[in-house]
């Protein structure tokens, strides 16, 4: 170790940048992810314990966030004997849509082919309308409308952007 940065922009402070899954078949976990949210092909990497990829939003390269997915090769998991269950029930990643259409839609898609996992559904005011769909492994993906996040964050915080 040289202590050398490899990489030459990144935060001028803390910030969160990614969540990450294992997964049984990295090609079909980018494929839906692809299929059921907004995220993208970020970049793929590969090495001797096998296959990683980070799929995020476009529209966010100046604050990115991403979801790391790791296929580890057999015998190769360098968590081992740890398992890598999946998020949920209640943990999640949550995505708000614009619409409670949208989430009418995506929670349709889902159904038809056997990812959706709760709702559609009115909850109480800080939850919204909601819905619940399972990745190829698992891990919980909630849909949600009206929540209020954007809402409490500018009162609360403003409108003002921190530096990243």
């Amino acid at each position: 170790m040289t202590g050398q940065t490899n990489h030459s922009a990144g935060p001028r402070r803390t910030t969160w940048t990614h969540i990450a899954f294992a997964v049984r078949d990295i090609d079909a976990s980018i494929a839906w992810y692809e299929k059921f949210t907004h995220l993208r092909l970020l970049a793929r990497g590969e090495d001797k314990d096998g296959k990683n990829a980070w799929l995020g939003d476009p529209a966010q390269s100046e604050a990115p966030f991403v979801l790391v997915l790791g296929q580890f090769y057999e015998g190769h998991d360098p968590f081992a004997p740890a398992v890598h269950p999946p998020m949920g029930p209640f943990a999640h990643i949550g995505i708000e849509a614009p619409t409670k259409q949208d989430v009418d839609d995506i929670a349709a898609r889902a159904k038809a082919e056997g990812s959706l996992a709760f709702g559609p559904v009115q909850m109480p005011k800080q939850i919204g309308y909601v819905c619940f769909i399972k990745d190829p492994d698992g891990n919980t993906i909630e849909y949600s409308h009206d929540q209020g996040v954007y809402e409490t964050a500018r009162e609360v915080w403003g409108k003002k952007t921190a530096p990243v």
